[in-house]
């Protein structure tokens, strides 16, 4: 199964945005001449004879992650709307985020506030243009659950002002709006988790039962909850469930010990979340407990029966000049590319803002926002309990919020940047993940090499991956497999044994990966389409005498539902998103193409009821014209969702026309696990994943635009093992 989960943004109303999502090159004028709320020059802005100019930038950026500070501002703004004391004491904080902007907000503050100054990012208009003194108050977006109720609600908290009216005292915080969400339950959150654990072992019912399979130590006892899906009306979010997995560890003076190599089959659990209590319970099938397992543990001198390797050498990776790339904030530069990065609890990594600087072109946008928006995890064996088995970590959990600390483990090498992580816990204290996500350079073999033959000289260049313009999307699948026990010679059709007692059952992971595309574009234009590309073998006849031809063929994809596409690896299928206005220099359009990695469907029948909720995974390929509150695949909260088809699936139903317009790629993108000996007590590392790189993008060969000593930049969100599966999610540019 999975591990990471995650939660992030959804729906913005028009009040929620400082500038209509209907911007445009006469909105950016506007902004532009028009203050924002102080807009003329303030004393300390120095002017010239051409515009006015900022003494000083300012300190935030519009997409940076919100501050520690400002997630504690929110939930107290939050917190002290309450109307009474019972409801502020009920409030429980799932998320909190950063309402993302409009672009043309964005661009200003590249343009004016924030270095590299960018100017030309903006329209030209008519006179001398006045900047505002100030960009527009930054906005919280806040999901909350009230445990007494058992509603949730979305808020939205403007983070500039002091309102001495709000409830509680005074907070530099404003709400803007505030809206109850019916018949939904947000993700589940950790202290939840550790609660139910709590209350089920303290269940005199479940003692018994363990005493029946020789467990009377409870402190060997693991209680995973697990949200119940939907599966039929017992499901639905009227309440607030969670049907937990047993697993019993061996030894009890050993913390470490690997419990999830126990797994106790048999029971049927399910809680009541919102008030802590054991609904059902039924001891109903007695199988006995796997044996010890002496490869049971993965701790340094326990693997593989304690027998460590001793004949690796050490490897070292040094850049005694630092690294090629340069960090101002959450500004990436790197040779002629940059971008930012963010961070949500539920997507983990965020990358806004990719272009290129191309000499006398200036900035070329290639992308406006890059992120995992879910994660689905069903698995194939129809047995109780492993039928219920499909998590959805992003949208139940929150891939954001398990992810670890760098700092106790980190998989980079070579001279790292780490960037912190702040959200909110369950009762609205704020945490902090160190070093949650690094950044670093790693040589990636040879790039291009060529030799002729007739001189002897050889041209190699080595590849750091940016600098030859793709966008590769990487996800290494590693963690502790999610187990069933066996009855003593008992087998499974849909699983395999890897070790006495103890099998793994079949399951498919699947991502999807969300791609607010910008080829070419400056904020207020919309000129990108995709075309399909397949090649075709000629027909036998004048053009094929020899019967060796083929040829790509393209086909432009005009609306939502001609754009439901799958992979198909005997055509070399494709896609490419192009510009229609900028040409390169044999005259062609300008795009960047999408190349998939290996891949596959769901192997499940259109009646499975996992699919009710995960209809989007139906489809390798989505394009849809950009929306606002257009952001999960399977809608805002899937966790218990009773609707059918909610979120992507439903939205294409417009059919709406992309041929010229803001495009959204989804890509979902997986892979089918049937469990190896070898992947106990720790799955190897299996890499999936697909690349976005230039299709007649740049206007000089390759050999002139890709310098000598190129480089490869890794950026890692990791993902704690909180349930047996961890998958850390790899986004490498």
């Amino acid at each position: 199964m999975a591990t990471a989960q995650e939660k992030a943004t959804l729906s913005q109303t028009a009040s929620e945005n400082p500038i209509s999502s209907k911007s445009s090159a006469a909105a950016m004028a506007t902004l532009i001449h028009d203050s924002l709320s102080d807009s003329a020059p303030s004393a300390t802005t120095k002017t010239t004879a051409a515009t006015p100019v900022m003494s000083r930038a300012q300190t935030c950026h519009p997409l940076d992650p919100l501050m520690a500070a400002e997630i504690a501002v929110a939930v107290a703004t939050v917190r002290a709307a309450g109307k009474t004391p019972e409801v502020r004491d009920s409030m429980r904080f799932i998320e909190v985020v950063l309402v993302e902007p409009d672009k043309n907000v964005v661009a200003l503050a590249d343009a004016y506030y924030f270095p590299p100054f960018q100017p030309s990012l903006l329209p030209k208009t008519k006179g001398r243009p006045v900047i505002p003194t100030k960009l527009p108050p930054r906005q919280a977006r806040l999901v909350v659950y009230n445990k007494k109720s058992n509603e949730t609600s979305i808020w939205t908290v403007e983070l500039s002002e002091v309102h001495a009216a709000t409830r509680g005292g005074h907070h530099r915080g404003k709400v803007i709006s505030s809206k109850v969400v019916p018949d939904v339950q947000p993700p589940m959150d950790a202290e939840e988790y550790a609660e139910c654990e709590a209350v089920v072992k303290d269940y005199p019912p479940f003692q018994e039962a363990m005493r029946k399979r020789g467990i009377v130590d409870m402190d060997l006892v693991m209680v995973d909850p697990w949200c119940v899906g939907y599966h039929s009306e017992a499901d639905a979010p009227r309440r607030r469930l969670a049907k937990p997995l047993i697993f019993c560890r061996t030894e009890s003076d050993c913390p470490l010990d690997n419990g999830y190599a126990r797994p106790v089959e048999g029971i049927h659990v399910l809680v009541d979340m919102q008030n802590m209590v054991v609904i059902e319970f039924e001891d109903r099938k007695l199988v006995p407990l796997p044996p010890a397992d002496p490869l049971r543990n993965y701790t340094a001198g326990e693997t593989r029966g304690g027998v460590d390797r001793s004949d690796v050498k050490p490897l070292q990776i040094i850049q005694p000049e630092g690294p090629s790339f340069r960090v101002s904030g959450h500004f990436v530069n790197w040779q002629k590319w940059n971008f930012r990065i963010g961070f949500t609890p539920r997507e983990g990594l965020v990358i806004y803002s990719v272009a290129y600087l191309d000499g006398s072109q200036g900035r070329r946008p290639v992308a406006h926002r890059l992120s995992f928006v879910e994660m689905v995890v069903p698995y194939g064996d129809p047995n109780d309990p492993h039928y219920r088995k499909n998590a959805f970590d992003a949208g139940e959990d929150g891939l954001g919020k398990n992810a670890h600390s760098l700092k106790k483990g980190c998989d980079c090498l070579g001279y790292i940047k780490y960037f912190d992580a702040h959200f909110t816990n369950f009762t609205g204290g704020v945490e902090t993940i160190e070093n949650c996500v690094c950044l670093h350079e790693e040589d990636h073999g040879i790039l291009w090499k060529h030799q002729d033959w007739r001189t002897g000289l050889a041209e190699v260049r080595r590849s750091r991956r940016l600098t030859d313009g793709k966008i590769e999307a990487e996800v290494k699948l590693t963690g502790v497999l999610s187990l069933g026990a066996l009855q003593p010679g008992e087998a499974r059709k849909y699983g395999t044994m890897i070790a006495p007692g103890l099998y793994a059952p079949v399951h498919q992971h699947f991502f999807v990966a969300r791609m607010d595309m910008a080829v070419d574009c400056k904020p207020g234009e919309a000129f990108n389409q995709v075309v399909e590309m397949n090649v075709k073998v000629e027909e036998p006849g004048k053009d094929n005498v020899h019967n060796n031809a083929f040829y790509p063929e393209e086909e432009l994809l005009r609306t939502e539902s001609q754009a439901m596409r799958d992979c198909n690896p005997l055509s070399a299928r494709h896609w490419i998103i192009r510009n229609t206005r900028t040409v390169n220099r044999t005259g062609q359009l300008t795009g960047y193409k999408l190349v998939p990695g290996s891949n596959c469907l769901p192997l499940a029948r259109p009646e499975a009821k996992f699919l009710r909720r995960a209809a989007f995974l139906k489809h390798n390929l989505w394009v849809t014209p950009y929306a606002r509150d257009e952001m999960y695949p399977g809608g805002e909260f899937p966790n218990q969702n009773p609707r059918a088809g909610e979120g992507l699936a439903t939205w294409v139903k417009q059919n709406r026309s992309i041929e010229e317009t803001n495009i959204v790629l989804w890509y979902v993108f997986g892979v089918t696990h049937i469990p190896r000996l070898e992947d106990w007590p720790v799955m190897p590392v299996e890499h999936v994943g697909f690349m976005l790189m230039p299709h007649g993008f740049f206007n000089c060969s390759p050999a002139v635009d890709v310098p000598p000593s190129t480089g490869d930049c890794e950026l890692k969100d990791a993902v704690t093992p909180t349930k047996p599966i961890q998958h850390p999610l790899i986004a490498k540019l």
